[in-house]
């Protein structure tokens, strides 16, 4: 995995860890995802439309039909995250989607895309897998499993966070092949692939435009920022994909969990210090990994 695609993913991890943050504190639903989405088509408009004017001729329907597809399992992504972390606690929802998603990608990748991972790149991914776990609180995870008063949140967090994390693996594989093997631009497949997720979502809005607008009062801000952060964290994923294996850069990207255990925020919480940072070693030996193999 070349040094730059190991710098691009962790700028991304950062970005990454960052809006999650935002999208948690906000509790925001449907509308708050249209809020963003709109918003990402106006902040990006003019870099989209000039990579749109340059490549958009040569675009036949597979890559059109690539571009829906990853914006539908966006859609549903968001929606599901988001609901997720409504029904259940961030520290359970989004350490299970994190080590799910790559793990799941990587497979995928190797199975549909032809990709190789030798012992050094599966030792990175269950590396990152187990480190994810431990963050996420490890075995005492399994305690609040027998807790009746924390039994039924943490087995909400735990398929919440299943199901973000096979919504991840879909989109990533979808998005690596576009920019991988047919050569689509990072840019453009995320800035057009979020303006075809509005149209899904504005009947509702028009249905409760009262709500909307409450909460557009209430939520701008937040989701400007998300708007401004979200695609520039993964369009830094793609160009990396473009340089090295989807498998390997898919797991590397949950060293955004290593940064919020190393820097004690709110995203993961501040108990079990010693086991986040256990988890954080753990997903740094497995981005090492990768990024030797």
């Amino acid at each position: 995995m070349p040094l730059t695609a190991v710098a691009l993913v962790l700028v991304a991890a950062l970005l990454h860890a960052g809006w999650n943050i935002v999208a948690k504190k906000t509790g925001g639903g449907r509308h708050f995802v249209l809020m963003g989405a709109i918003m990402v088509m106006v902040l990006w408009s003019p870099l989209g439309l000039w990579m749109a004017w340059r490549e958009l001729p040569r675009w036949g329907w597979l890559e059109w039909g690539l571009v829906l597809a990853s914006g539908v399992a966006h859609l549903v992504y968001f929606n599901t995250l988001l609901a997720g972390y409504r029904a259940a606690d961030l520290t359970v929802v989004y350490p299970v989607a994190r080590g799910t998603g790559p793990l799941v990608t990587s497979f995928a990748a190797v199975l549909l895309l032809g990709e190789t991972l030798g012992p050094s790149g599966v030792a990175g991914v269950l590396a990152i897998t187990g480190g994810v776990f431990l963050i996420a609180g490890g075995p005492s995870m399994w305690a609040k499993a027998h807790d009746p008063g924390q039994r039924d949140r943490l087995r909400a967090g735990v398929v919440w966070g299943a199901i973000t994390g096979l919504l991840i693996a879909t989109y990533t594989v979808i998005d690596g092949y576009a920019v991988k093997v047919l050569a689509m631009s990072p840019i453009l497949v995320d800035w057009i692939g979020n303006a075809v997720r509005v149209p899904f979502m504005l009947p509702g809005a028009l249905a409760d435009r009262s709500g909307f607008m409450r909460d557009l009062k209430a939520q701008w801000r937040a989701a400007l920022l998300l708007a401004a952060i979200s695609p520039l964290s993964y369009v830094l994923v793609l160009y990396a994909v473009q340089m090295a294996p989807l498998s390997h850069v898919a797991p590397a990207r949950e060293v955004s969990m290593l940064f919020a255990a190393l820097l004690g925020g709110r995203l993961l919480g501040e108990a079990d210090r010693g086991l986040r940072l256990l988890g954080a070693a753990c997903i740094a030996g497995g981005v090492m990994a990768l990024a030797l193999g």
